[in-house]
């Protein structure tokens, strides 16, 4: 699934591409994608005409596209969700799900989406943050996010630092591949219990997400695969500068230790069992191989 670097590349992607513009028409090529608006993809196309985009906008992983006229349609990626920009009469790339034609006659805004875990939905008054997402907590790059009163709020779950850190009401847009690159920056184990931070531990790691994330922006996100790219079909580049995540076996960029992949959650955990080391409870996590 897309991270905030991902999500915040598509998002300043859209924004010269549907800024302003009004919508002339909208074909619902397969339902799926809008299947959340109860009265059918008819209805969601109809009711979308003649409307005028603001600036999109993101909180976390969480796109949405402002109207002016105070309602939203908001964008969940999920696994392959993309946007395309293109020109009319362009041939549609495969798994194109929606098109969105504009009163200008300029560039159309097409919806891919492969396996169709993303959507679209009409949020009724949500221009300003639509309700379906309202208890996303602010993420780092949030002008209002509050690393004070983040950390505190980290140091007070019992849980595992990586389970906190993945908590989308705690602290938005970290997802598998940044948090091992956060805790791998702060030299934190995934597992160790997220009361035990001190208050310096914490702020260190909210810092580090934010350089990581603000790196990976910088780049164009981390894509491994052709399942995310930005509006205009190019790959990001931040895969190339991991530390930890995806690379088991090899040397730690810090201390030349091989990086270990350890099972997490139904998925994997990746860091340098010497920089990172395994607290006392944690000591017996088995290793996926």
């Amino acid at each position: 699934m897309p991270e905030l670097p991902e999500v915040e590349v598509v998002r300043r992607g859209l924004v010269p591409a549907v800024t302003g513009r009004t919508i002339a028409a909208v074909e619902v090529l397969h339902p799926r994608p809008v299947r959340r608006h109860l009265l059918g993809p008819e209805d969601f196309a109809r009711t979308l005409i003649g409307r005028t985009f603001a600036e999109p906008r993101r909180r976390g992983k969480y796109l949405w596209l402002p109207l002016t006229d105070g309602d939203a349609i908001l964008a969940h990626l999920g696994m392959s969700g993309q946007f395309r920009v293109d020109e009319p009469g362009t041939p549609d790339q495969r798994h194109t799900r929606v098109r969105f034609r504009f009163t200008d006659g300029g560039s159309e805004v097409r919806f891919v989406d492969q396996r169709m875990f993303g959507g679209l939905s009409l949020s009724p008054g949500g221009a300003e943050l639509p309700t379906e997402i309202a208890h996303i907590a602010r993420d780092p790059f949030d002008p209002e996010f509050d690393p004070e009163a983040t950390g505190r709020a980290l140091r007070r779950k019992h849980t595992g630092v990586k389970r906190a850190l993945l908590d989308q009401t705690l602290i938005a847009g970290v997802g598998n591949i940044y948090a091992d690159e956060s805790l791998w920056l702060a030299r934190l184990h995934y597992a160790k219990p997220a009361d035990t931070l001190s208050r310096g531990q914490a702020l260190g790691l909210l810092g580090a997400a934010q350089q990581v994330m603000s790196e990976a922006l910088a780049v164009g996100g981390t894509s491994f695969d052709a399942l995310y790219v930005n509006v205009n079909g190019s790959s990001g580049y931040f895969d190339r500068s991991l530390n930890a995540y995806g690379r088991e076996d090899e040397p730690c960029p810090r201390c030349g230790t091989p990086i270990r992949r350890e099972a997490f959650m139904n998925r994997s955990s990746f860091r340098c069992p010497r920089c990172q080391r395994a607290p006392r409870a944690a000591g017996r996590t088995v290793v996926a191989r």
